[in-house]
């Protein structure tokens, strides 16, 4: 089938369809894949679609996996999009990733600390080489238990807070943004920033973060501490008029803390970039802490000369999903504009043809 943009129509864009169902789908001899296997055993990329389709539910980045054939930009599209559909019920507290039950705690400044080093589940030590063994449906051994004792691990940065050495969290009684709700707009504040990079594009927030630690920020950040594991959610219903738990979200939390020189009102001491992203996502979770840091500049005093420090050119590029739609509308009909620009470049040949003839 040729790509048609005007001849067919209806029938057309039926048949386009209809033959995507029949690609998706794929060979009817091979099992089809279940919902709840890529729930199950496609992790991170659930996890990748959850944080940015802003949406919360496994079950449903699984569907949006399935039926975008495994492309994480066309599901967390479609994900956000079912978004918009559901009622607004309240707004949860804020979440208390102190008390989160962790399944992995690691931190880079601190050989030892309170409650320790935690690996939990993770690549960093594995070989990187393809494992053939799952191939052929081997089981791997059952990981051993964790404690689950509820005991509230302290955060990394504590230690540092103790002697003064770290800035302390920022406290407002202003209500902070919703990006949700409303566009984002310039000047925008922190909270409206973390919600902005919380779901914007991985790659994108890698490649920037990369950017600040190879001379394009003046970044030499350390890992303070990163957490993963389940965390409360908590609201507080109108008709009760006190908080009760509705659930546990799984998130990934990244403290980043940066050296800082000091200013005419702050002594020396280390700065925060801060990341909390949906699901086991370390990385984006890094490129988060790096990325808000950054863009902390100006209101740290530090001269803004790099990319990932300007607000409006991070904010307004990081959303997948509307870059997604400028790039792709590019195969869309243009016939009138590219006309237009035709029209203009043969002119402009023509004139120059007729200087150059006249200068003969």
């Amino acid at each position: 089938m040729a790509y048609v943009a005007v001849k067919g129509g209806e029938r057309a864009i039926d048949n386009a369809h209809a033959w995507l169902a029949e690609a998706r789908r794929g060979d009817t001899a091979v099992p089809e894949l279940t919902t709840a296997q890529i729930a199950a055993q496609l992790g991170r990329a659930v996890d990748r679609v959850m944080a940015e389709g802003s949406l919360y539910d496994p079950a449903l980045a699984a569907l949006a996996l399935k039926q975008a054939q495994g492309d994480v930009i066309e599901a967390a599209f479609l994900l956000r999009a079912y978004r918009t559909t559901l009622p607004r019920f309240g707004y949860a507290a804020p979440l208390d990733t102190a008390a989160m039950l962790v399944r992995r705690r690691v931190s880079a400044i601190y050989k030892d600390m309170p409650g320790g080093q935690i690996l939990g589940p993770t690549y960093d030590y594995t070989h990187r080489l393809l494992d053939f063994a799952l191939e052929a449906g081997f089981s791997p051994p059952s990981a051993p238990e964790m404690p689950a004792d509820g005991a509230e691990i302290p955060p990394v940065n504590a230690i540092l807070a103790q002697e003064g050495l770290v800035e302390g969290d920022a406290t407002t009684d202003a209500e902070p943004g919703d990006l949700t709700r409303t566009p984002l707009a310039f000047p925008a504040g922190r909270d409206v920033r973390l919600q902005t990079l919380a779901r914007g594009d991985e790659g994108f927030l890698l490649a920037l973060g990369y950017s600040t630690q190879r001379g394009w920020g003046g970044s030499h950040p350390f890992v303070g501490e990163i957490r993963v594991g389940e965390a409360a959610v908590a609201i507080t219903p109108p008709e009760l008029g006190f908080e009760i738990d509705i659930g546990d979200v799984a998130v990934t939390e990244c403290q980043m803390v940066n050296q800082f020189k000091g200013s005419k009102t702050a002594p020396p001491q280390f700065t925060r970039g801060y990341g909390l992203v949906f699901g086991h996502a370390e990385r984006k979770a890094m490129a988060m802490a790096l990325v808000d840091r950054a863009m902390r500049a100006e209101e740290l005093g530090e001269e803004v000369t790099a990319p990932a420090q300007n607000i409006e050119f991070v904010l307004y590029h990081a959303d997948n999903i509307e870059a997604t739609g400028f790039v792709e509308h590019l195969k869309l009909p243009h016939y009138v504009d590219f006309q237009s620009e035709l029209e203009t470049v043969r002119r402009m040949r023509a004139e120059a043809v007729a200087v150059k003839e006249a200068a003969e």
